[in-house]
């Protein structure tokens, strides 16, 4: 059931709007600023709330404005149970996010700049979730990438967050890219580019021989925004950035934005081998991957950066497996990981703001010193770890659950068994967490005196952490999202109901192994590490970064043949290809037969037409005897004013005349003080 919500425009339009205000505010003051940054998100979260009863209840509201109806182009949003989770997130930790900053930064840093970025992401996010339109949605898409580079590289002066901001963009720009041929060749199997058409049209996208380039495409989108293997290496590097902008992209809003989109193409795309191997194959791979990398970085940003590649693998894994109880805890993980991670990251920067250091080696001893952000963290990274009674336990066995039955290429154990030891490798790196930044004795040598921060700071990871607890303990109150947000994935009418005991499981077995497992690796923690840092493998920076330059070097070279400066070269590359391109549309334009005879040609015409070619030739091939050449230039002149006299057109002849004998008169005087040869 659909219902109208005209509302919807102004939700998606509200941060754009704000984006002009905090720019001219922050001459009122860093608190008027971050006011004024807050209210346009608040007033968009409220107004997204009035229509939260409704998409509970399974209505879809939808609002759409014709542009250009020919063309499929249209202004239209809706919103279902999977955009009203996403939306409520990305305005939720936004408002948590303005709060941050404003204590976080410094006062030396543009606070007005920032917000007025943070806002621009926040406006193209919410354009992502709530398009109803595959064009509109790219468009937002492209802008997201836009504003996280300018808020990636926040930071000027930093080397390290401008190439973070430019690797994140040529990634995410490619894949774009990708996703843009996806989406044109799935709206042109479905003919309409509206995305509840497309949605609806599974069977026919499943059946057309289109499909497989289109899910590739689409998926090349999906994993470089998601920081998908082998994409991942991105978003580490990312981490230049100030933790606001790590807390708020990289763990609850942009990196998510591939996830939404599996998500969202569920019911078109899925439900096939291709869609299975690519995408839990992927996340499967991504998962174990990312969480190895984070047991043995020693800066807790870069921990927990591959952390969320982790858990982004494990979003992409639950999506590939095509089932509605693993669209349920890929949802409910998403909640999950929203909170637990976003209160990491704001507790990584609490930690480097008031000790000045991130380097896991230099800290230790913290819970003396900063017992409130101890509380914060530990419960966040227990979460984290898939403790019981924190809400990461939950969608870990839920996870563990759809892993335990899932069969691989006729293997029943390679799945469970991959997906045992990413749980594992989550455990051993959130007890790191812990024990080498919180545990052990106070130390002597912190680069600054570590204390709690003030309540601007710890405010908005309390709060994350406190729904980490609740959730955790009383899982029922995510029913009714769950349920709406799985409900809009799958197209199906679920009702799942959330609870702490499920039983003796396999899960329950994979789930002991993993935290036993987790201890043992963290307690051999440091012979590994040295193992880790002398064993050689690929950097994937390092590939990038020759990849790059192998690019750079075969443009240069390319420009240097093409762009010579000699005219003769651009003229023969350029009739070269117009006689090519002809000629492909001639052989494939699909030419009838001629309806009528062809014209008689008079002599004079033809011997007029031949000297035409002739002359144009001979310029083309005399150019270098200046005076011949400017003779079959007034040759070629003459010829067309005869032409267009031949043609009724005594004006244009006239006109041409004219021009021909001012110009040869003109380039003749010209040629009196120029040199007999050209030198060289």
């Amino acid at each position: 059931m659909s219902t109208s919500g005209n509302l919807l425009f102004l939700i998606a339009l509200l941060p754009f709007i704000g984006a002009l205000v905090p720019g001219l505010m922050i001459r009122a003051g860093r608190n008027a600023c971050a006011s004024f940054t807050a209210v346009p998100t608040a007033i968009a979260l409220i107004l997204l709330l009035t229509y939260a009863p409704a998409v509970m209840d399974g209505e879809v509201i939808q609002a759409e404005v014709n542009w250009l109806p020919q063309l499929g182009l249209s202004a239209s949003f809706f919103l279902d149970g999977l955009g009203l989770l996403f939306a409520c997130m990305i305005l939720g930790v936004g408002l948590l996010i303005t709060l941050y900053a404003r204590f976080y930064l410094s006062g030396e840093d543009p606070v007005g700049q920032f917000y007025t970025y943070l806002l621009l992401f926040q406006g193209a996010m919410l354009g992502i979730v709530l398009s109803d339109n595959i064009l509109l949605l790219l468009v937002f898409w492209e802008l997201t990438s836009l504003s996280s580079f300018l808020l990636i590289g926040y930071w000027k002066h930093l080397p390290e967050g401008r190439q973070g901001a430019r690797m994140a963009l040529t990634v995410t720009g490619a894949g774009g890219l990708a996703m843009i041929g996806g989406m044109l060749i799935l709206g042109n199997i479905v003919g309409s580019y509206n995305l509840t058409d497309i949605l609806q049209a599974g069977d026919a996208i499943r059946a057309s021989e289109w499909y497989l380039p289109a899910l590739i495409l689409i998926l090349l989108g999906a994993f470089t925004k998601s920081a998908q293997f082998p994409f991942h290496f991105w978003l580490p590097h990312a981490m230049a950035a100030p933790t606001p902008v790590s807390a708020y992209l990289h763990s609850a809003t942009m990196v998510k934005a591939g996830v939404f989109l599996m998500a969202r193409m569920w019911p078109a795309l899925s439900g096939t081998d291709a869609w299975f191997y690519i995408v839990a194959t992927t996340g499967l791979v991504t998962m174990v991957l990312g969480a190895l990398i984070a047991l043995f970085k020693d800066d807790l940003k870069a921990l927990l950066a591959f952390s969320t590649v982790s858990h982004l693998g494990l979003l992409t894994m639950l999506l590939g497996f095509g089932t509605e109880a693993a669209a349920v805890a890929a949802v409910f993980h998403v909640i999950n990981h929203l909170t637990f991670k976003a209160a990491l990251f704001m507790t990584a920067g609490i930690i480097d703001h008031e000790t000045h250091t991130r380097d896991i080696k230099r800290l230790g001893g913290l819970r003396h010193l900063m017992p409130l952000t101890f509380l914060i963290g530990s419960v966040a990274a227990l979460s984290m770890a898939g403790i019981p009674l924190f809400n990461g336990f939950l969608s870990k066995e839920m996870m563990l659950e759809e892993a335990s039955h899932t069969t691989w290429a006729g293997s029943h154990y390679a799945v469970p068994v991959f997906a045992t030891i990413g749980a594992l490798l989550s455990v051993a790196y959130s007890f790191r967490f812990i024990k080498h930044v919180f545990l052990g004795p106070v130390r002597d040598d912190y680069p600054a005196k570590p204390h709690d921060p003030p309540f601007g700071l710890w405010a908005a990871p309390a709060l994350l952490a406190v729904l980490v607890v609740l959730i955790g303990v009383m899982p029922f109150l995510a029913d009714g999202i769950v349920a709406a947000a799985a409900s809009a994935v799958t197209g199906a009418d679920l009702e799942p109901h959330l609870k702490i005991w499920h039983g003796v499981t396999p899960a329950l077995y994979m789930s002991v192994i993993a935290v036993i497992g987790g201890a043992v690796l963290l307690m051999m923690h440091a012979p590994l590490d040295k193992v880790w840092i002398n064993a050689r493998r690929p950097e994937a920076k390092a590939i990038f970064d020759r990849l790059i330059a192998a690019i750079v070097v075969l443009t240069q070279r390319f420009t240097a043949i093409t762009h010579n400066g000699a005219i003769s070269r651009y003229l023969a590359i350029f009739t070269v290809a117009s006689v090519a391109l002809g000629a492909i549309a001639f052989m494939g334009g699909g030419l009838s037969e001629p309806t009528r005879g062809i014209l008689p040609i008079p002599a004079v015409i033809a011997v007029g037409w031949v000297m035409l070619v002739v002359a144009t030739v001979s310029v083309v091939t005399m150019h270098h005897h200046r005076f011949r050449a400017l003779v079959l230039i007034g040759i070629i002149g003459l010829t067309i004013s005869a032409g267009f006299v031949y043609m009724s057109a005594p004006d244009l002849a006239l006109t041409q005349i004219s021009v021909e004998t001012v110009t040869i008169m003109l380039l003749l005087l010209a040629l009196h003080f120029l040199p007999k040869e050209t030198p060289k």
